[in-house]
């Protein structure tokens, strides 16, 4: 595998960042939902299921730019290259999402390029703690993903049943993600770590909702 510089790495990103902000999203993998017939939501449902869709959709720019950012900064290449392939899955998430949204007439957030900065600076300061923190990181964050997404399997309308194909194979990628950042290594966040983190992301799922 060849060796980046710091230089390269960058340049690397910024490409990356040009193209998830843009919407070149390039899924490897088939939508989940590519089997299911469409049911007809009324609009307040669909209303809803776009709005949780676009929290999705935002979520997964939030760790485009996470993985982005430690893997930028990580160490150890082993580190580096585990972190640019969970990226690449992510980025078959942020594809299903934005088709969804289409097929419900919507858009993703407005303020995705904050969510990108944001994110690719905190996992830019993750990293620089470290691997074994970086990893940490990934798996107490893919935690707090897996219990959001969960609460909208239950909270998505029942017949949408598109939308709830994407959601959860996007739950069993993310907690996949998670398992494997500590299997290599990555340091278990204590509970009051995990609560700071649930209190800042709802912040960012209040909004997205809607804006």
């Amino acid at each position: 595998m060849a060796v980046h510089s710091l230089f390269d790495l960058a340049v690397i990103a910024a490409d990356r960042v040009l193209k998830t902000l843009a919407g070149q999203h390039h899924a490897e993998r088939a939508s989940p939902a590519r089997a299911i017939s469409s049911a007809v939501l009324d609009p307040q449902e669909k209303i809803h299921a776009a709005g949780l869709m676009r929290v999705n959709h935002a979520g997964e720019i939030c760790a485009q730019a996470l993985y982005e950012g430690q893997a930028m900064v990580a160490r150890e290449a082993s580190v580096r290259r585990a972190l640019l392939v969970a990226a690449r899955e992510e980025e078959d998430h942020l594809a299903w999402c934005d088709e969804r949204l289409q097929e419900l007439d919507s858009r993703p957030s407005l303020l995705n390029p904050l969510w990108y900065g944001m994110s690719f600076v905190l996992g830019a300061a993750t990293g620089l703690m470290g691997d074994r923190i970086s990893l940490g990181f990934v798996a107490a964050t893919e935690d707090q993903v897996c219990r959001h997404l969960d609460r909208h399997m239950r909270d998505l309308p029942v017949d949408d049943e598109r939308s709830r194909a994407i959601v959860a194979q996007m739950r069993a990628d993310e907690a996949r993600h998670g398992a494997s950042a500590l299997a290599a290594g990555g340091a278990d966040f204590p509970q009051p770590v995990k609560d700071a983190m649930t209190l800042i992301s709802g912040v960012m799922t209040a909004t997205a909702y809607r804006v």
